[in-house]
């Protein structure tokens, strides 16, 4: 399955690539707090744009509201948790039945009513803006003032996602690595090829008996359905969710440039464009910072003329050209 998606590099790529996930491993015993939260940002990234990329990359559904599952799946697990005691470990099923449910609202809609294209990426903005200002309503869960769980540094609290920094962080890289390998596997799988069909040409796909209603139905259940832990993993990670923060549409275009930086449809475009992103952003804040310049917007400018470099220099993203740099040469043994 992820050997699939490396078979092509050289022995010389294979070799560096083992060597960077060996420093990852033990890079939060070396690093600062600081260095270790931007790690743990950049895995959480990597994994939500692997599942924005399952509708976008496999089944070629654009969607911009994926902010709404994250949402969703933080708010649910952290009003059970608070109000309930109920351990986040098992609130993420009703996490995920939520946001399941509401990606089966917006997909019955879209598909039912033959809503494609850019029509289908504004009701999920739709969605996902309805969403945040009924949330912004709710008392139960802080409506607009916020939602705040307990702060706590108790290692031993793993079942309640309660621990440090490097308990975030392998937390975080088991998801990212978690996700490649569900990726590897969908992709490969028959379900997998029938996304691709209906991804490159759906009256095709219907021609030769896929249901194409179906097939893309699954992918905005299993998109959904992974976005909805990394909701959860928000929630416990940052103890505090704001609806005008978690559900904004901003939020779903950090999803996702990651996987359109690095490569949408591939296995490692999302990672590459997480490892990209975060740190730039991070040093960009920073560097405004230092100089003296309240800049908030800036992140967002320098993202987007980096996404229109890109996409004029490289519409596939950077992974297809990385890895034509590192693949196999001819004679190569």
């Amino acid at each position: 399955m992820i050997h699939a998606a490396l078979q092509d590099l050289s022995p010389r790529g294979r070799w560096a690539l083992a060597a960077f996930t060996a420093l990852l491993l033990a890079a939060p015993l070396v690093l600062d707090r600081y260095l270790v939260s931007v790690l743990v940002l950049v895995f959480w990234s990597a994994y939500v744009g692997q599942a924005w990329n399952v509708m976008m990359g496999f089944a070629g559904l654009l969607s911009l509201g994926h902010a709404l599952y994250v949402g969703l799946g933080a708010y649910v697990s952290a009003a059970l948790w608070v109000h309930f005691g109920l351990s986040p470990l098992l609130g993420a099923f009703p996490a995920l039945a939520a946001c399941l449910a509401f990606a089966w609202a917006i997909a019955f809609l879209g598909f039912r009513f033959r809503i494609e294209g850019v029509y289908f990426a504004l009701l999920t903005i739709a969605f996902a803006e309805a969403t945040r200002i009924g949330f912004d309503h709710i008392a139960w869960t802080g409506a607009a003032a916020g939602f705040f769980l307990k702060v706590s540094s108790d290692t031993s609290g793993w079942i309640n996602l309660r621990g440090g920094p490097l308990f975030f962080y392998y937390l975080a890289r088991a998801m990212a690595a978690a996700a490649l390998a569900a990726c590897a596997w969908l992709r490969s799988s028959r379900l997998g090829y029938r996304w691709l069909a209906v991804r490159e040409d759906a009256e095709a796909a219907r021609a030769i008996g896929i249901n194409v209603m179906a097939t893309r139905l699954s992918a905005v259940l299993v998109s959904a359905g992974m976005t909805s832990f990394a909701g959860v993993f928000y929630a416990f990670y940052y103890n505090s969710l704001f609806p005008n923060q978690v559900f904004d549409i901003s939020r779903s275009i950090d999803i996702m440039l990651a996987p359109i930086i690095g490569g949408i449809g591939t296995l490692i475009g999302p990672i590459l464009g997480a490892f990209i992103l975060v740190p730039l952003g991070e040093i960009l804040i920073a560097a405004t910072r230092a100089i003296g310049i309240d800049a908030p917007g800036a992140k967002a400018v320098f993202f987007g003329l980096a996404l229109m470099v890109i996409i004029t220099l490289s519409p596939s993203g950077l992974w297809p050209i990385l890895k034509k740099r590192f693949s196999q040469q001819k004679g190569e043994p």
